[in-house]
């Protein structure tokens, strides 16, 4: 059975309930029931009220969408159960209490939800009031469908919408029971999963292969009509708008190019929001390639399956009209903030600038120097190129055995880049231009660490080439990757080579001191440093999460920073 986190399995509908009213001011429950209600009943007076509901695990169907400018109030029932008929007599004497000038129920159509729905009806009609009710059957799946109609899916959501703004606006029960009805017989939804979904306490309703997708399936797990294999994205949802649409299929929805509709990409429970932003993605670069506008698309969860991981796509066909009672405000929270404007790929990108404006000063400047920069950077590429396997080997003990390939590729962006053009001569630009190349391309922590100390090492140096400087901009470096990194000397990272050699560079200020020596004491104390972090505790980076009793060799990182050193020398 899988795991839940519910408190008791019987108490969770009630539960979930109880949460979803704590945390909305605007919502209130009935006393005894299982029934949402606004908290400004008063206000729905003169005004036809709506209801709706059905089983719990649908959420945020249904209590979601109530709310100003949407549903009255909403009948629960326990998990993928219809509520009892005294709860939904109940809500309805309610909003009949507060003065509604009439009442509509909004059914999706399963047998039990039409049955307990339109029995309260019945019952509230004997009591005299005037209670009329739109039974909703969106479902595209099934070619011939059988005696119990297409299910009624995410399209109802968008039928709460639109009955819910044309109630706001003050329309008679007899508009609102046309308009919707209109706007139901134009609307299709098609779901798509790849995992079962399961009652809290029970086991999952159905099994699907790790390979296989199904088609049509209903929202409280039911069978759809086809299973294949897993697709890529964008071939699923074509397959998904070509079921929908397709002639042959009763239950399709006439699309033809040129149509404008309303799209709603809905998570049915458990599908990650990665997944769901290529699949609406997807659905709008499937549906423009049929010449179908869309006036405004949904993404998110708003009638789910539970856990189930899988999609469903809604299209209703929509004129002006439709589409500003579905811009229209709503205070229910589960309806999202959309901008009022069509969903298009044809959007016009920003141009993004490669470099921010330059300063005369900035000219890159060439010069005798730069044979020698060529040289050296040609030996740090080497280097890199050679200890690749030994990093990478260091690396599984405490990553993802990557540390080799990573300074392989800042090593081959070098050398890329040396020559597509001849490397700044001064000391300044040399290293900002190098920041940008390892901010570009050599990716990874590492890659950022990089360019923090060069940028900041770039910028002390900015007019100055004397030995002092160097170990000015050292520091400097130093001290832009620990405000940012967060590590410091002896957590096990290549801030530890660094800081050692950062000490050495500081004989540089002092008068007569032979740079090529100084540098000599910087590498050396870098290699130290590098092969004392073999019995350090990580206190930064990825390896802190591992026991200090695994970390049997050098750090990766100090030990390419002692390398490269070396091979500047």
């Amino acid at each position: 059975v899988p795991k839940k986190l519910v408190t008791t399995v019987s108490g969770c509908a009630d539960d979930a309930l109880a949460g979803l009213v704590a945390c909305n001011p605007g919502l209130r429950l009935l006393q005894g029931h299982r029934v949402v209600l606004r908290s400004d009943l008063p206000a729905i007076r003169g005004r036809v009220a709506l209801l709706s509901g059905g089983g719990s695990g649908h959420e945020p169907a249904h209590a979601g969408y109530v709310g100003k400018g949407m549903l009255t109030g909403v009948v629960a029932g326990a998990v993928f159960a219809s509520p009892s008929v005294g709860s939904v007599l109940a809500a309805i004497r309610a909003v009949a209490q507060a003065g509604a000038a009439g009442i509509l129920l909004i059914v999706k159509n399963y047998t039990g939800d039409r049955l307990n729905f339109g029995m309260a009806l019945e019952r509230a009609r004997a009591e005299g009031a005037d209670v009329r009710m739109v039974v909703v059957g969106d479902d595209c799946a099934f070619a011939t469908p059988g005696k119990a109609g297409r299910r009624g899916i995410c399209g109802t959501v968008l039928i709460h919408k639109v009955a819910g703004a044309l109630a706001e606006a003050g329309a008679s029960l007899d508009e609102i029971v046309e308009k919707v009805t209109a706007a139901a017989k134009a609307t299709g939804t098609l779901g798509l999963s790849l995992s079962p979904c399961s009652i809290p306490g029970s086991k999952p309703s159905f099994q699907l292969a790790e390979d296989e997708m199904e088609l049509g399936l209903g929202i409280h797990g039911e069978a759809g009509v086809r299973r294949m294999k897993v697709l890529p994205a964008d071939q699923a949802v074509e397959t998904m708008l070509e079921h929908m649409t397709d002639p042959s299929n009763a239950s399709h929805l006439f699309l033809p190019p040129g149509s404008s509709v309303v799209l709603v990409v809905n998570n049915l429970g458990g599908l990650s929001c990665l997944e769901l932003g290529i699949v609406a993605g997807a659905a709008v670069r499937c549906l423009e390639s049929r010449g179908i506008r869309i006036a405004r698309a949904l993404v998110g969860s708003f009638m789910t399956a539970l856990e189930m991981a899988g999609v469903s796509l809604t299209l209703m066909l929509v004129d002006k009209e439709l589409v500003g009672l579905i811009d229209a405000k709503t205070t229910a929270m589960a309806w999202p903030n959309i901008p009022a404007g069509p969903a298009t790929t044809q959007r016009e990108e920003v141009i993004a600038l490669t470099e921010g404006p330059r300063k005369p000063q900035d000219e890159p400047e060439t010069g005798p120097g730069t044979a020698r920069v060529e040289r050296v950077l040609e030996r740090v590429c080497s280097t890199l190129l050679d200890i690749r396997d030994k990093l990478n080997e260091l690396d599984r003990g405490a990553g993802d055995g990557d540390c080799g390939d990573t300074h392989v590729r800042a090593a081959q962006a070098i050398k890329d880049w040396m020559y597509s053009r001849p490397p700044p001569a001064t000391p300044a630009q040399l290293l900002s231009s190098l920041a940008d190349v390892l901010l570009e391309h050599m990716g990874g922590s590492s890659g950022v660490l990089y360019g923090l100390f060069l940028t900041a090492a770039a910028r002390s140096l900015q007019g100055r080439s004397d030995s002092p400087a160097w170990a000015d901009a050292m520091d400097a470096g130093i001290e832009a990757m620990q405000r940012y990194g967060g590590a410091a000397p002896g957590d096990r990272t290549m801030l530890d080579s660094l800081c050692a050699a950062a000490q050495a560079l500081h004989a540089l200020r002092s008068p007569g001191a032979d740079p090529l020596q100084v540098l000599e004491a910087a590498v050396q104390s870098a290699e130290a440093a590098a092969e004392a972090t073999r019995h350090m505790e990580a206190g930064a980076g990825r390896a802190s999460y591992i026991r200090s009793s695994r970390l049997e060799q050098p750090d990766p990182g100090a030990v390419a920073v002692a390398a490269v050193l070396g091979a500047v020398l």
